[in-house]
């Protein structure tokens, strides 16, 4: 696959470690919620480069998208106090560390806009007659139907009870 596709790989598999523990070491639900969605781009990332870029797609409008602003929007429902309480203020180190990654993104990109080879990527996949989605859809809504449907009422239920626990006494 050549040293490109090795190199971010690794990349985005560590970036998506770190970020994952990022996330469960966080006090403010807030910055929790950020750290989960850069771990859904990170494996999004992952998924686009194993040749699923329909996964990726989704990964990153379901889970990054989707699931999150009903997180942030259950945690904004639930009024956990002053601001100053929840935030999460980055270190000097922690800043550092983010502007050294920032480089190395950059300087990733430059040596991608010099380089006159092509960039080295997955093989491309033949897709069946009727196409990459239905293959994903049909099992989806024939075979797991009733699991897709009982997951749905599931979140139904818990957006519900979140409301009713927020929902302030007013006698």
């Amino acid at each position: 696959m050549g040293l490109f596709y090795t190199f971010n790989f690794y990349l985005f598999g560590v970036l998506a470690i770190i970020s994952a523990v990022t996330f469960v070491t966080r006090r403010s639900p807030v910055a929790a919620a950020l750290w989960l969605v850069n771990t859904m781009f990170c494996l999004a990332a992952l998924y686009v480069m194993m040749d699923a870029q329909f996964i990726g797609a989704i990964q990153v409008l379901v889970y990054a998208g989707a699931i999150m602003v009903v997180f942030l929007f259950v945690v904004m429902l639930l009024n956990l106090g002053h601001a100053s309480d929840v935030t999460d203020v980055m270190s000097g180190k922690t800043r550092l560390a983010a502007a050294i990654a920032g480089l190395l993104f950059l300087a990733e990109l430059f040596v991608l806009w010099k380089d006159d080879a092509p960039v080295p990527i997955a093989p491309p996949v033949e897709p069946a007659e009727s196409g990459v989605i239905a293959q994903v859809a049909a099992p989806l809504f024939r075979d797991y139907l009733l699991a897709f449907e009982i997951t749905s009422v599931l979140l139904l239920a818990a957006i519900v009870g979140a409301v009713v626990l927020a929902k302030r006494k007013t006698t």
